[in-house]
Formats: C-alpha cells, sequence, structure tokens
C-alpha cells in the first residue's frame, strides 16, 4: 500500500464494480460473442457484421448522439435497432428484435459469480463499514453475487452521468446521508474513479493493476489517497 494523502474518518466504502472486484475482460468478450451468435441465429442477415463493424456502427451512433457516452445500455440499445434498420427489418421489428438482443447480453454479462476472494473481503470490510457499489457499467449485482454484500449499487444511465461526473458520488452520499469526505472510493482506473472521487469530494484508493492484472501502470495526476495492488490490502482499514 503506498500512502499519498492522508485519511480523514471513514463512514463508508464504495466499489467500482468492472475490473475492481473481479476481473470485466473475459465477462464482455463472452457477452459480445453471446451477442453475436444470437443475431447470426434469429437474424441470419446480420451475419455480414462481426465484432468489429459492431463496434464500428456504435462509434457511429455515438457521435450522432453524444449524450448516450453516459448510458451504455441505451447506447447499446440504440446500436442493435439502426443496425437491425440498415440490414432491411422493419421499425417495429428491429425495436423487437433490438430488445430481445439486449436481454441476451445482459443474461451474458451478468453470467459469472465474483471471486470468492472478493466476497470475503466485502463481507470483512462489511462488517465494519457500509459498503456500496458504484458503476458506469450495466452488470446485474444481484447475479454475480453481490447482492448480500452491498447496501446498494448506483449506475450510470437514465440521467446518471459516469463517473467521473460527479452524479453517482453525490447520489451515494446523499443516500448514506454522509458527507462526500466521509466515501472512500475504491476503484481501478484513474480517469473516472480517482479523478471522480476527489472532485467530488470523496476519498479515492487506486487498485493499480486492475483486478486480473500484472504490471501496475505509471501514476497520474492528481494522486489518489491510496494505492493498492491487491484488494486485500484493504484490511488495514479494519
Amino acid at each position: 500500500m503506498q500512502i499519498f494523502r492522508r485519511l480523514k474518518p471513514i463512514a463508508a466504502i464504495s466499489f467500482d464494480l468492472d475490473d475492481t472486484l473481479y476481473d470485466n475482460r473475459p465477462v464482455i468478450m463472452a457477452a459480445e460473442l453471446a451477442q453475436l451468435m444470437y443475431l447470426a441465429r434469429h437474424y441470419p442477415v446480420t451475419k455480414a457484421w462481426g465484432r468489429d463493424e459492431w463496434r464500428h456502427h456504435k462509434l457511429r451512433v455515438l457521435a450522432h448522439h453524444p449524450v448516450l457516452a453516459h448510458d451504455p445500455t441505451a447506447l447499446r440499445l440504440l446500436t442493435l435497432h439502426s443496425g437491425l434498420l440498415y440490414f432491411g427489418l422493419s421499425e417495429a421489428d428491429a425495436t423487437t428484435a433490438a430488445g430481445a438482443v439486449m436481454d441476451e447480453f445482459i443474461r451474458a454479462r451478468s453470467h459469472f459469480r465474483v471471486p470468492e476472494s472478493s466476497l470475503q473481503l466485502l463481507a470483512k470490510l462489511g462488517q465494519k463499514y457500509p459498503l456500496i457499489g458504484l458503476t458506469n457499467g450495466n452488470v446485474d449485482p444481484e447475479r454475480i453475487g453481490l447482492g448480500d454484500r452491498l447496501v446498494f449499487v448506483l449506475a450510470a444511465g437514465s440521467g446518471v452521468r459516469m463517473k467521473p461526473v460527479d452524479d453517482l458520488f453525490r447520489m451515494g452520499c446523499n443516500r448514506l446521508g454522509i458527507a462526500s469526505e466521509q466515501l472512500l472510493h475504491v476503484g481501478d482506473s484513474h480517469s473516472a474513479d480517482v479523478v471522480g472521487a476527489l472532485k467530488a469530494g470523496c476519498q479515492a484508493v487506486l487498485l493499480n493493476p486492475a483486478h486480473g492484472g500484472v504490471e501496475p501502470g505509471p501514476l497520474a495526476s492528481p494522486l489518489p489517497h491510496l494505492q493498492i495492488q491487491r484488494l486485500d490490502a484493504l484490511l488495514a482499514l479494519l
């Protein structure tokens, strides 16, 4: 553990989910593969597009609807809908199909369980602190085993902007009934988690490398309060 700023009294701890409590890279790859397989099975005309074509189309959609940068679910849904229109489906059929494909993606997106080491860590920390989740993603926390470990999880979307904007931090502190400086946020992204937490007036812990990573990345400014290479270093807070 590296200490860069003195910690103030902590009333609660928030966690980023993806790549902090688990390695999200294989999860996303599996979910995108499940989406492609579902499309190919039910809408064979879409076989002309692979992962790269859908990603490029997503970027085109985002360029026309930049507000969706803060809503990954709505962005994916519109990407699917407009892509299916391109392949000749009617408006009604594209709407129905996009919803079905999105359901398949979300199912696959949450078809795993948080590692036992993370669950045990949360159980220990939860004996002293209220624990919450603040995520830019769209995983289902109940299905991956976090339902009884986190008091609640807040996610970006539906008007709630992604970290590093302060929406999630502000909402979390308000719901907990604590001042922002009493929240310690733990995450793997300097740009989203550290910058976001500090801008919101919270305290920040950077997990570096991210969950599943090997080599830590270089430090950037502003510095977090703490940098850890393993989540179990947080047990020092007990």
